[in-house]
């Protein structure tokens, strides 16, 4: 389970996001992001008894820093208000699809797919559910998995994609810029719950083979 504490530093550290009071609360920033890494940690191991693409991952090389990239944002905040972990075949900056779990207070979610990926990755996705589309509609129209994601999330283009035939049946699977789904969790308490871990494991389980149908059609 994620503690109270960590939501605690999460939900001040959002009225108070500067580097004087980050520093002065450098033993909570640390406390937190520990036990974010542990629950990573336990939740990569559940996960590997049925991808073995994620074994031997580290949960604290899934996390994303806290530290904001503000060269070319309008908001200088210079901290994140959330802790995020991509769990990835082959670590956080593959390409390859993966599961994603983010807590921040009242916006937790946990999700998986291929996020706005470059150009090539994209169009092999496109062309694999161009060519068999039965397969993948299977996956996204199974009732659990629909019962748990819903639909696919993210943009689309406003048309066809380049090289794809306008008239094709399916054609709004291919207008995805990315390749995502996701279930949100507003509630805190829930990600408080002792059966986060769980339940966690259960709804990455469900997220499998659609992953990898994302990552065989990249491979």
């Amino acid at each position: 389970m994620i503690p109270t504490s960590t939501f605690k530093f999460l939900k001040e550290l959002k009225v108070n996001n500067n580097r004087e009071w980050f520093n002065d609360h450098k033993n909570e920033y640390e406390a937190a992001k520990k036990n974010f890494e542990e629950f990573i940690d336990k939740l990569i191991d559940g996960i590997s008894t049925f991808d073995a693409g994620v074994r031997g991952l580290q949960g604290k090389k899934c996390v994303f820093r806290i530290y904001r990239d503000v060269r070319f944002s309008h908001d200088k905040s210079p901290y994140k208000t959330n802790f995020g972990a991509s769990i990835n075949p082959g670590g956080k900056k593959s390409l390859r699809g993966g599961y994603y779990f983010h807590i921040e207070p009242g916006a937790s979610f946990i999700g998986g797919g291929m996020y706005m990926p470059p150009s090539p990755e994209l169009h092999a996705v496109r062309l694999a559910i161009y060519n068999t589309t039965k397969e993948f509609k299977k996956i996204i129209t199974k009732k659990s998995f629909v019962d748990s994601f819903g639909e696919l999330w993210g943009e689309k283009l406003k048309t066809a994609p380049k090289d794809f035939p306008k008239d094709f049946a399916d054609i709004d699977l291919l207008r995805f810029k990315s390749y995502v789904v996701g279930q949100d969790n507003k509630k805190d308490k829930d990600i408080q719950s002792p059966d986060l871990l769980k339940n966690s494991i259960k709804l990455c389980k469900e997220m499998y083979p659609f992953l990898t149908f994302i990552n065989k059609a990249i491979s």
